[in-house]
């Protein structure tokens, strides 16, 4: 599944095609892409055709477009699920993609024509029209480059439980640290749960504990204030890289807006690294069972550790 890096790129790549562009007309290919929409708000094509998009932005692993629409503020918000994509188009673009589900046809003022095709393989992704509301702590909704819309401090509702993510400027350290304080439970789990910290799956979990040495199962109550202060720093170290470095692509599913893959897959430390020496210490990687998924860690770097009373909470 995508994770932070990959959907920022996107985020990004759509930013300057979107940002003020009018949706001239929409084609609902698969009504399987709308699973997320709710219909009693509206028809999705009838609530986005003639809208104005505001801007591209992002929390975590959704992104949205803010509208400028009659009806209260609104938004389309894409979860890319396992496979989706977000592809920018040229009008006269071969329209034959049998894994297309939405195409949103857009004006720019700048741009002139453009088509942002919704592609999704596996059909766990979707596109909904949602409704705006204030942020809880009235900070910036999510990043987008800017922040100068009337849009800037509203989320649409099916994000708004979604916690901040670490790369959000209005991401509250001492907040997470006193939460992961309270957690009996293993750190990966911490870092997964998307309702205290955002945007980190199972790729860069794993290389943020290895960064910082971490057994996945070590009580997130038993880390001293040093070790979530150093693990919250890999975690930023770790997404920053794959930011640059295009986000993480194993095969096809994940691309840019030009389709276009990401190469951290080269830079990886520990995820799919299983019988290949630890880059460390050199001891063979191991790959072991997570909840319905797998964790990849070094068996000599990254030990349990007996749990003790974290200091400086």
């Amino acid at each position: 599944m995508p994770e932070l890096p990959e959907v920022e790129v996107v985020r990004a790549g759509l930013a300057p095609a979107v940002t003020g562009a009018r949706i001239a007309a929409v084609d609902v290919l698969d009504v399987r892409a709308l699973t997320r929409h709710d219909p009693s708000s509206g028809d999705f094509e009838q609530l986005a055709t003639g809208a104005t998009i505001g801007a591209a932005v992002r929390r975590g692993k959704f992104l949205w477009l803010p509208l400028d629409s009659a009806g209260g503020p609104r938004a389309i918000v894409g979860h890319l699920g396992m496979s989706g994509q977000l592809l920018l188009r040229t009008p006269d673009h071969p329209g034959d993609d049998r894994h297309a589900r939405i195409r949103l046809h857009l004006e720019h003022p700048a741009h002139g024509e453009l088509r942002v095709d919704f592609v999704d393989q596996r059909t766990f992704g979707s596109l909904a029209v949602d409704r705006l509301v204030p942020t809880a702590d009235a900070e910036i909704a999510g990043f987008s480059g800017e922040a100068t819309g009337e849009w800037a401090r509203l989320v649409p509702t099916q994000v708004a439980h979604i916690a901040r993510d670490p790369l959000d400027p209005a991401f509250d350290d001492d907040l997470f640290f006193h939460r992961m304080s309270r957690r009996a439970s293993g750190v990966k789990r911490v870092l997964l749960d998307q309702g205290l910290i955002s945007g980190i799956g199972n790729i860069y979990a794993d290389e943020s504990l290895w960064a910082v040495a971490l057994h996945g199962e070590q009580p997130a109550s038993s880390l001293t204030r040093r070790r979530r202060l150093d693990l919250l720093r890999a975690v930023r170290d770790v997404l920053g890289k794959a930011l640059v470095e295009g986000g993480t692509s194993f095969d096809e599913q994940y691309v840019n807006v030009n389709g276009e893959s990401g190469y951290f897959a080269h830079s990886l430390n520990a995820y799919g690294r299983a019988g290949l020496p630890c880059p460390r210490c050199g001891t063979p990687m191991v790959r072991e069972a997570f909840m319905n998924r797998s964790s990849h860690r070094c068996p000599r770097c990254q030990r349990l550790r007996r749990p003790r009373a974290a200091r400086g909470r």
